[in-house]
């Protein structure tokens, strides 16, 4: 199951990079930095994965295994948020057609991630269960296409 979640996750976010990459007309030695690093942490969720596999059944490592778990999302995702506010802000790097309300829907959007694979992380501490399940959860939500603030679904043709 660790390792379904896992793959999804790392679906979910190459799929993602690649939109964004989409919206990215230019790019710069610090665009590239912080793109190495949102591959690093992707690169790095097998291990995290396989702890996730070896303690979830052992109740003296479970709070454990799943805060490195959860935690290890939570960096990718404040990585993957910093490499989109770096080329998203002022469209430093994207662009310029892309729709405004779109631009903000999706800044809102990973902010938002960012923060709740943070609470994540936090709620391993509290609950194992209820952590691994918001990630899930989360993993789901960004399936789904952004939404531009008149509620309208977005999804940037492959042309």
């Amino acid at each position: 199951m660790a390792y379904v979640i896992s793959f999804l996750i790392l679906g979910i976010v190459w799929a993602n990079h690649h939109n964004r990459f989409r919206l990215i007309s230019r790019s710069d030695q610090g665009f590239l930095v912080i793109n190495i690093l949102v591959l690093m942490c992707m690169a790095f969720i097998p291990f995290p994965t396989a702890l996730l596999s070896e303690y979830i059944r052992d109740e003296a490592h479970r709070t454990t295994a799943v805060a490195v778990y959860s935690g290890t999302l939570a960096v990718t995702a404040a990585s993957f948020t910093l490499l989109w506010l770096y080329a998203a802000t002022n469209y430093r790097l994207i662009d310029r057609s892309v729709d405004p309300s779109l631009l903000r829907a999706m800044t809102r959007r990973y902010v938002l991630g960012m923060f709740l694979y943070l609470f994540a992380f936090v709620l391993a501490f509290v609950s194992p269960t209820a952590s691994l399940a918001l990630n899930l959860i989360l993993a789901f939500l960004f399936i789904l296409p952004e939404l531009d603030g008149t509620g309208t679904a977005h999804r940037r043709s492959a042309g």
